[in-house]
């Protein structure tokens, strides 16, 4: 398989480059250095170059609260950009994977989110991410991959937050305990691409891994797997107000890719003790 992988220097991008040369593939990894989400001629020029028969799009502005401040390049590189790269790729008379998030959810729902639930973003990364998955979606052969809680080596994290500040001293931690999710490892989730690919599934899927916590549930693992006594209160997040709408509950059902890869999902605590022994 020949795969252009589209914000490739990022956390996601690094994971679905490693695991994918691990398989024998032909990869190309390019940064905003190389394809800019805003500048539609790069991603068409990167494609014209490398002529991949899948391009798995990493890329995205996800620093949520900037999202608020400034709309308009959220939603050019979010939205209308992958727009133009799901173009570009159809042209070639190639595949796009492009990678969603649970914000494209409200979160008042108590259940987990099935691939047909409603969409109802509350912020403006999770509206400027709809609109990429609904222009990725344009083209049938595309796929959307909604995941949540992403971390792992190479990239910014809540666990990365986390671990740093145990490093700095291990001060009393505030956390918010008012809003579930699953995290996600990210070498989990490229492995997880790969059999997508393989597949050659379309549509919307869901990843994610089970089961799901809170912010400070998952404040607590990473605590007691370094091996660190220190206080971590529960906040509500109205303790801690942000410029952008958090959904309460963004849990996703990962029930139809169980199906149809025909394994589970994996536990997310597996992929944080593999995660801290990479960055102890």
């Amino acid at each position: 398989m020949r795969a252009l992988v589209v914000g490739g220097t990022g956390m996601l991008g690094q994971a679905v480059t490693a695991h994918w040369l691990e398989r024998g593939a032909a990869v190309l990894a390019v940064g905003s250095d190389r394809v800019d989400l805003t500048r539609p001629d790069t991603g068409e020029r990167a494609i014209a170059d490398f002529a991949p028969e899948l391009v798995v799009n990493c890329a995205a502005f996800t620093r949520v609260d900037d999202c608020e401040s400034e709309p308009e390049l959220a939603m050019a590189i979010n939205g209308t950009g992958v727009g133009d790269l799901a173009r570009a790729t159809s042209a070639a008379g190639a595949k796009l994977i492009h990678i969603s998030t649970d914000y494209v959810f409200d979160g008042e729902s108590a259940e987990p989110y099935d691939e047909a639930a409603a969409v109802n973003p509350r912020s403006v990364y999770g509206e400027s991410k709809l609109e990429g998955e609904r222009q990725t979606l344009r083209f049938p052969r595309n796929l959307v991959l909604r995941t949540s809680w992403l971390f792992g080596p190479g990239g910014g994290s809540f666990a990365a937050t986390i671990v740093r500040l145990l490093a700095d001293g291990g001060q009393p931690l505030r956390v918010v305990a008012d809003q579930h999710g699953c995290p996600t490892y990210a070498p989990y989730l490229a492995a997880t691409i790969w059999e997508l690919a393989a597949a050659d599934a379309t549509g919307v899927l869901h990843y994610c891994n089970r089961e799901a916590t809170t912010w400070h549930g998952f404040a607590l693992a990473i605590v007691r797997a370094v091996g660190r006594e220190v206080e971590i209160e529960a906040i509500s997040t109205e303790e801690m107000p942000r410029p952008a709408e958090r959904p309460a509950h963004s849990v996703l059902s990962v029930e139809r890719i169980e199906r149809l890869l025909g394994h589970p999902v994996e536990p997310w605590q597996r992929g944080l003790e593999s995660y801290l022994e990479q960055v102890r």
